[in-house]
């Protein structure tokens, strides 16, 4: 098997937590769904995310002032499914979309929501690397988390 079939199949099989990142652009909001978000520090509070373009939702995160990124549990499988695809269903009043004072969409009822700025990107390969920094985060409620597995959302049942 070619080295990239196996890296992909290594990432495949690796348990991910789901994000929403969305931002206000000039030509509206703009989101995706993301599975490489993690925290990078504390001084300054950091994440750090992945997109693999700098067009479309993701050059409009990129161009963005500041974007959120939601941690999200189960409850919003549907949302992410429709910000994971090119033309999916995406801001509507149903799924919960409301604006922040400072201009981001905001889904109301994520487990997270943090307010970053981007500190640095880094180009790699076709892909973009964004250190952030958090500038606020909007705690929503909590239910069973969602994560990405072999290319399906999985809810994950909490422990006794």
């Amino acid at each position: 098997m070619e080295q990239i079939e196996l890296f992909k199949d290594a990432f495949r099989t690796h348990p991910a937590g789901i994000a929403l990142i969305t931002a206000e652009t000039e030509e509206g909001p703009v989101g995706l769904t993301a599975s490489s978000v993690a925290s990078v520090g504390l001084d300054p509070l950091a994440l750090v995310f992945s997109v693999t373009r700098a067009t479309g939702s993701a050059g409009g995160i990129l161009s963005a002032p500041s974007f959120l990124v939601h941690l999200i549990d189960s409850e919003h499988e549907e949302t992410a499914k429709q910000f994971s695809f090119t033309g999916g269903e995406r801001f509507t009043a149903e799924q919960g979309w409301e604006t922040l004072d400072t201009g981001e969409p905001h889904l109301v009822h994520a487990r997270a929501a943090l307010r970053c700025r981007a500190l640095q990107i880094t180009g790699v390969g076709s892909s973009s690397v964004v250190i952030a920094e958090v500038l606020d985060v909007h705690l929503g409620r909590r239910t069973a988390p969602l994560v990405y597995h072999d290319r399906v959302f999985h809810k994950l049942v909490p422990a006794n």
